[in-house]
């Protein structure tokens, strides 16, 4: 029993009008994995209800009857419940019970027949006939969430920290034989991924887990992870593709992070961290000392109970605190003017003067905006600033600032000379 490529003319004109039988797969959706082959019937065809039959065909297919494959479908031939033939290539097929198997390996190859040697069925053919179909589309918007918060070193940091990741994954099917005979349950007709995701869902956010610690491992920081969609995939893939390839016929094809979220003590350190680092900019903890004295100038001037008790209360505050904000806004002023001076210092190595009188550095000019002019520069006689051989303006070439000898009594002239000053001929 098997199946043979129909021949194109003989397909013109309404199938289910001119042969026994014309099987297509059921409606296939982006979260249909499998689903059985359904008869189109004449008035299917004619109202555009394909496999609107929900009960599905007899399990008899009559011989010399037609199935159809469409582009990202695997079509199976089953007979009492093992695979007699099959195809990955689009296209209409004959049935004929009198022949081998065709095996249409299409993209798979030389893997697909090993797989089908493996499981083939070597008797007569029965009165349980099916055709079933895969999807070999990439199977999207499949929902993850860690149920626990994963730990997470961060280097930057220098912490533990502990988050939560929440958002879809896609697979693809690779090995669509092994895909039946270890994923797909016994007799189902039709299966959507939802229905045998729990298991495959565990084992994902295992190795979710497994891949967010390689990223902490790697460096990448915990603020990184949402935008490491495409690296995630990678990781992903090398912790789960090998096992899920070889055991169930599928693989991870992408991750997309939706969101990120940190515990209550992930947020605490994190936040702590960042006060530190801004209050490690001496004109920031400057600002912090006088925004602090502001406000308590500010709170004891609303004191309902009187301002000047207020104020006197906050002088004598001030005087046990004086020494420590004196210090502290000297502290800031010395670091604040050696900020300067090192900036000054880089300047100078790699600074420039622009035409508005300010020192800059860096390409463009801090006080005015201009651009930095290139290092090899010459002014045209048309007032433009230009570099290369030819002036962007005007088109005027560079002169030759090394002068020019005349050719006829030798004498050596400036470059801007259009005449010899001995001979009076033309230069050029």
């Amino acid at each position: 029993m098997g199946i043979i490529k129909a021949t194109i003319g003989a397909i013109g004109g309404n199938l289910a009008d001119s042969w026994l039988e014309v099987l297509e797969a059921d409606e296939m959706s982006d979260t249909t994995v499998f689903t059985k082959g359904v008869k189109v019937r004449r008035d299917d065809k004619r109202s555009g209800r394909r496999s609107s039959n929900k009960r599905g065909s007899e399990d008899v297919i009559s011989n010399g009857s037609i199935i159809h494959v469409y582009p990202g479908q695997f079509m199976m031939l089953v007979d009492g419940g093992k695979i007699v033939d099959f195809t990955a290539e689009e296209g209409y097929y004959k049935v004929d019970n009198s022949s081998a198997p065709s095996l249409f390996a299409g993209q798979f190859g030389k893997s697909l027949l090993d797989a089908f040697s493996r499981i083939k069925f070597g008797g007569v053919p029965s009165y349980s006939q099916k055709a079933y179909f895969i999807n070999l589309q990439e199977i999207k918007g499949i929902k993850f969430g860690t149920r626990t918060p994963v730990s997470y070193f961060d280097s930057f940091y220098n912490s533990e920290l502990f988050l939560r990741a929440h958002g879809t994954y896609s697979i693809k099917i690779t090995d669509p034989i092994k895909f039946y005979t270890e994923v797909i349950p016994k007799n189902a007709d039709r299966v959507e991924i939802d229905e045998i995701n729990e298991q495959y869902l565990s084992e994902f956010l295992e190795g979710l887990n497994a891949s967010i610690n390689k990223m902490s491992a790697d460096g990448i920081r915990i603020s990184y992870v949402p935008s490491k969609s495409r690296e995630l995939s990678q990781y992903m893939a090398n912790e789960l593709d090998a096992g899920w390839r070889e055991m169930r016929g599928f693989e991870v094809q992408s991750v997309g992070i939706a969101s990120v979220s940190y515990d209550e003590e992930s947020k605490k350190l994190i936040n702590m961290r960042n006060q530190g680092a801004m209050l490690g900019d001496a004109s920031i903890r400057e600002g912090y000392v006088q925004g602090a004295i502001a406000r308590g100038l500010e709170n004891a001037g609303s004191n309902q109970g009187g301002a000047a008790s207020a104020f006197f209360g906050m002088g004598m505050g001030m005087n046990g605190a004086g020494g420590f904000m004196n210090t502290a806004s000297e502290t800031n002023r010395r670091q604040m003017e050696m900020d300067e001076a090192k900036r000054k210092e880089s300047a100078a190595k790699d600074g420039w003067t622009c035409s508005c009188g300010a020192a800059a550095e860096g390409k463009f000019c801090s006080e005015c905006g201009a651009k930095r002019p290139e290092k090899d520069t010459w002014t045209c006689a048309c007032g433009a600033t230009a570099s290369g051989k030819f002036c962007s303006e005007c088109g005027a070439k560079r002169p030759d600032t090394d002068g020019w000898f005349c050719s006829e009594c030798g004498a050596k002239n400036s470059a801007g000379a259009k005449f010899c000053s001995e001979c009076g001929k033309r230069n050029g």
